[in-house]
């Protein structure tokens, strides 16, 4: 049987791991996200005082 024979398939399995290994990670550092957490504010805004009668 040939599936016992690992020689032929850990080549192509280390193969294609080189080749994912080579071509994804550039693609995803490459990734820009378009929602910039440290553009915002950090102070909290002062809640404004709720002015409704309480009857």
């Amino acid at each position: 049987m040939p599936q016992l024979n690992p020689a032929p398939w850990f080549a192509i399995l280390m193969f294609s791991w080189l080749v994912f290994l080579t071509t994804i990670p550039p693609k995803i550092t490459a990734h820009s996200f378009t929602n910039d957490p440290n553009t915002q504010n950090t102070e909290k805004p002062k809640p404004e005082p709720w002015s409704w009668p309480w009857y």
